[in-house]
């Protein structure tokens, strides 16, 4: 993995369209011009093939389609904080909503708090409400590695968290200050010991004029890195417009593991059960009770509007030379150190943990039709 270069200024000065960069583009031009060419980046390619698929994971997003849910109410005599439902993005924003809920709902005057869910979103929580001085039992049905944070791909980007044609101005700036916090926290964590780590990422596109990762005037633009748009000479992709950028990558069954570990250190107490109706959430010896349960929240508390959205991931044997990410039509590709992720499935409604053969041919296919063109 990359180690993080110097934080340059966020969003790049004087992009450039690639695609528009091609047109009279020659070695002899340059030279005519007076110029340097510009450095070419031969990056490795994966090397992609069935042999090499080590895993297949499936995963159930808790999606909202109007986002995720940060709410403070009453239950009985108690406070019940809701925390859930960030569909693809519950890595990455899990430190920023768990300051919202936190923020939302501890009182240090009565600092016993419990915690439903030990996936990433649970975890942040607790460390958070300790970090506040609470003590803190966790209450999970299943610990890592079998929740879904622990089968995620874990690029820090918050993506497939909503539909723009469901959330409010409000909700859109709840959203983006989560993501800021969760993006500083997350920096505080870069190294071996949490794996988290600074990698490079690379957008392909036939077409100039992406706003991905986030657009001119959208709030998220002020948490892209190092963003450039590359000249054909500079990349070996088989497509002519290609973005650069960084951002972390979080290797989660190292980094779930150690937040586990800490919450223990701290004190805090997880229990292993689950909770059959609301009745038996009323009744824990907590005063202030955050609900992080994912797509549990749906049939314990009543949200009728959280789906689960599928994700299937092919996962390859390690390539420590492949220390870069690929975001394209066919899916995504994320060289971690253990193991490279190819992904690229968003099935609404879909609630099987079986992996469909079908999507996974076309992941794989697909991805080996780029890398291939390497």
């Amino acid at each position: 993995m990359q180690t993080r270069r110097t934080l340059l200024a966020i969003g790049a000065a004087g992009l450039a369209s690639s695609c528009a960069a091609t047109r009279g583009f020659s070695n002899g031009l340059q030279r005519d011009l007076g110029r340097t060419p510009p450095a070419s980046t031969r990056l490795a390619p994966v090397r992609v093939s069935r042999d090499r698929l080590i895993r297949i994971d499936v995963g159930l997003r808790p999606f909202r389609p109007s986002g995720f849910r940060v709410e403070r109410e009453a239950l009985g005599d108690k406070v019940l904080v809701h925390n859930y439902g960030h569909g693809g993005g519950g890595i990455t924003l899990s430190w920023g909503t768990a300051k919202l809920a936190v923020d939302l709902g501890f009182d240090p005057a009565r600092p016993d708090c419990a915690v439903l869910g030990c996936g990433a979103v649970g975890l942040a929580t607790a460390r958070l409400l300790q970090e506040r001085g609470a003590r803190v039992r966790v209450y999970a049905k299943d610990l890592p590695p079998n929740t879904t944070s622990n089968v995620a791909g874990a690029q820090w980007w918050p993506a497939s968290v909503y539909d723009n044609d469901a959330v409010t101005p409000a909700y859109l700036e709840q959203h983006f200050q989560a993501a800021r916090f969760a993006f500083r926290r997350y920096q505080s964590l870069v190294g071996d010991a949490y794996g988290v780590n600074w990698e490079t990422n690379y957008s392909l596109s036939n077409r100039p004029g992406s706003s991905y990762p986030a657009a001119e005037g959208d709030p998220m633009r002020a948490l892209v890195v190092n963003q450039r748009d590359l000249n054909p000479l500079e990349h070996n992709f088989p497509r002519p417009c290609v973005r650069r950028f960084d951002t972390m990558m979080i290797e989660t069954p190292l980094y779930l593991r150690r937040m586990e570990l800490d919450v223990r250190q701290a004190g805090g107490e997880i229990v292993v059960r689950s909770f059959d109706d609301i009745a038996q959430v009323r009744a824990l010896p907590e005063h202030t009770i955050f609900n992080c349960t994912g797509l549990g929240a749906g049939r314990l508390f009543g949200d009728t509007e959280i789906m689960p959205v599928r994700g299937q991931l092919a996962i390859l044997l390690p390539q420590p030379e492949v220390d870069y990410n690929v975001i394209a039509r066919e899916g995504y590709m994320f060289g971690r150190r253990d193991g490279v992720v190819l992904g690229g499935t968003f099935e609404r409604g879909e609630w099987s943990l079986e992996p469909d053969p079908a999507q996974i041919e076309r992941i794989l296919t697909g991805h080996a039709n780029i890398f291939r063109a390497m």
